[in-house]
């Protein structure tokens, strides 16, 4: 039976918040009024975080992960290790393998992996930014640390041909991480260690 709201206003905020990921109409419910109970400048401060956010927040030029700035605070600290990169899908998995406290390298973030069902081709991700950086120099290692799946694992294939030509050094994470997993949902001890103990990347074709 369909949910009658008292409120159209609520019926619109209810609506407005269930388009979140993972986000039902009863829990979106929920949150709404639990907006309703706070003050008016709790509300507004909420509102204001989520608009600042999305206008003022940029993209790192050099790896694409999120960031205040033009170049985020970990592409700019001169104590990371500037010759290794990993490579990841997304801006969660960045913060998941920061978490173990066990990689102090460089990141890039595709913002995807190859996934044809999808409509998602090489061309939609950032495949050739990362193959630019390599052949600018300077790094002596990329380790490829997308999801243990079909999609993640046709990500890798296509980076290494692309990198080729580069003779760069290909790793990837050990796969202490079930096939199928995805690294955000992965625990920090099992990721930590996942990274340190990378194997070379071979190509199987």
């Amino acid at each position: 039976m369909e949910q009658q709201y008292p409120s159209a206003l609520l019926e619109k905020a209810v609506s407005e918040f269930a388009k979140l990921p993972g986000i039902g109409r009863k829990t979106a419910l929920r949150l709404v009024l639990f907006l309703l109970r706070e003050s008016d400048a709790e509300v507004d401060d909420f509102a204001n975080a989520v608009a600042q956010l999305k206008r003022e927040i940029k993209y790192c030029r050099v790896c694409h992960n999120i960031s205040d700035t033009d170049v985020c605070s970990i592409c700019s600290d001169a104590k990371r290790d500037s010759t290794t990169v990993c490579v990841v899908e997304n801006i969660q998995d960045v913060m998941a393998i920061e978490n173990t406290q066990q990689y102090h390298g460089l990141y890039h973030v595709l913002g995807g992996i190859i996934s044809p069902m999808d409509g998602i081709g090489p061309a939609d991700i950032e495949i050739d930014s990362l193959v630019k950086r390599v052949e600018q120099g300077g790094v002596d290692e990329v380790i490829l640390a997308l999801s243990s799946t079909m999609e993640g694992d046709t990500t890798n294939f296509y980076i290494s041909r692309k990198l080729e030509h580069t003779h760069v050094a290909l790793s990837v994470i050990a796969r202490g991480i079930s096939v199928g997993n995805e690294l955000e949902y992965t625990d920090e001890v099992t990721l930590g260690r996942s990274i340190l103990n990378r194997i070379p990347f071979t190509n199987t074709n």
